[in-house]
């Protein structure tokens, strides 16, 4: 009896230690494999944030109703990511695996997975691909065909022409075509509203042609984005604001002392520079001539001014001005009437309507054509007639004679 309970203990006693081994076993291996798990979890969280294998940036489509795993393969097979079972699992814990926005997309060198699935989530910051310029010009509207490089991150011209004279290229019938192609209008400082309204009228991707012309200079010369089938009168409507909203901020912070009195009579001022000269380094000086002419008492004697009045802004006078024009009363000609004309004569961009409330402080009150793009200024009529001596040989020796 007392052979079997010494037995029994010993048989208790192994038994206990087997499963004391056995737990110990579990124990390690629960401790490995969870190290293992932290570990892998460790790598994919880094290998999501860290850069990617991008050498150069690429573009990158996502199409309506796609999801991550085709993105994904995407990406691997354009070498983008290393690996898409580590994109799609950091999409998921982000919870932005169902937000995928159609479109095409830049993904700038090395870029890591965290940030290319923030950019086809997000949308539109960094699409990329075709864009359709309508560029408003004061001579002629032109139609831009442009197409971005990976690359370089640029966008380079692959077709340009001229609606009203030249045959639609190829590549302008392609891209209007697709669905991700980018549409902007693009307007000139100079410009009139009348040379606006019947750009807009005649472009194909705008719709609701209008007929009243906006007030001359109430449009703001720069660029504006669209989708297809948008209303000329959505586009006027945004240009208009534009224009408020920078002539309300010129003004509040003009000089003091000018010889206008309101807004309106700032942007009267501002056209007239804007067509007085291109070199945005002399709208400064430019302004201060008409500014001191004005507090002087001196007529403007503008010749952009008259062209105006024969044009009334509908086109380009295409020839020089006729002494019986420059002798012509009308109420822009500002060799006879005083002061400035009652309106605008172009739409300025801000540049010079900061130019005409914030002119240079100089004496000048004559310029002229200097042969360069620039003028010459002058504070006396007799320097002045020097400046214009000189341009008038310049003129001579130009046409050959």
């Amino acid at each position: 009896f007392r052979l079997r309970r010494d037995q029994c203990q010993r048989d208790r006693r192994q038994t206990s230690l087997m499963w004391r081994h056995l737990a110990s076993n579990a124990l390690t291996f629960f401790v490995v494999a969870l190290l293992l798990v932290a570990g892998a979890v460790a790598w994919g969280a880094r290998m999501y944030s860290e850069p990617g294998p991008l050498e150069a940036a690429i573009c990158v489509k996502v199409e309506s109703g796609t999801n991550f795993r085709a993105v994904s393969r995407d990406l691997e097979a354009q070498g983008a990511v290393a690996s898409g079972a580590v994109l799609r699992i950091g999409a998921d814990y982000s919870e932005k695996a169902n937000l995928l926005k159609a479109g095409s997309y830049l993904v700038p060198e090395a870029a890591s997975m965290e940030e290319i699935v923030d950019i086809v989530t997000r949308g539109g910051q960094s699409t990329c691909g075709t864009e359709v310029v309508y560029r408003i010009g004061v001579n002629k509207t032109v139609i831009q065909v442009r197409e971005l490089e990976p690359a370089t991150s640029r966008f380079i011209e692959v077709a340009e022409f001229d609606p009203a004279s030249e045959e639609t290229p190829e590549a302008y019938t392609r891209v209007t075509g697709e669905a991700d192609t980018r549409y902007r209008v693009a307007m000139a400082e100079g410009t009139t509203s009348w040379q606006v309204v019947t750009a807009l009228n005649a472009m194909s991707s705008l719709s609701g042609p209008v007929s009243d012309i906006p007030a001359e200079g109430s449009l703001a010369p720069d660029s504006y984005e669209f989708k297809p089938g948008a209303t000329v009168a959505s586009i006027l409507e945004r240009m208009e604001t534009a224009q408020d909203r920078i002539l309300a901020e010129a003004w509040a912070e003009r000089a003091a002392d000018l010889p206008i009195s309101t807004p309106e009579e700032a942007l009267v001022l501002a056209s007239i520079i804007e067509k007085e000269t291109g070199v945005p380094e002399e709208r400064g000086q430019v302004a201060s001539v008409f500014v001191n002419r004005l507090n002087k008492g001196i007529r403007l004697q503008t010749d952009p001014t008259v062209i105006y009045g024969i044009t009334k802004g509908e086109g380009v006078l295409g020839r020089g001005l006729r002494q019986s024009e420059l002798q012509r009363q009308t109420p822009y000609n500002t060799y006879i009437i005083d002061g400035l004309p009652p309106t605008p004569i172009a739409n300025p961009g801000r540049a010079s309507i900061l130019a005409a409330l914030n002119p240079d402080d100089t004496p000048y009150i004559f310029f002229v054509a200097d042969g360069t793009g620039g003028h010459a200024f002058a504070d006396n009529l007799a320097d002045h007639n020097r400046n214009v001596a000189a341009w008038r040989a310049i003129e001579g020796q130009q046409s050959g004679n």
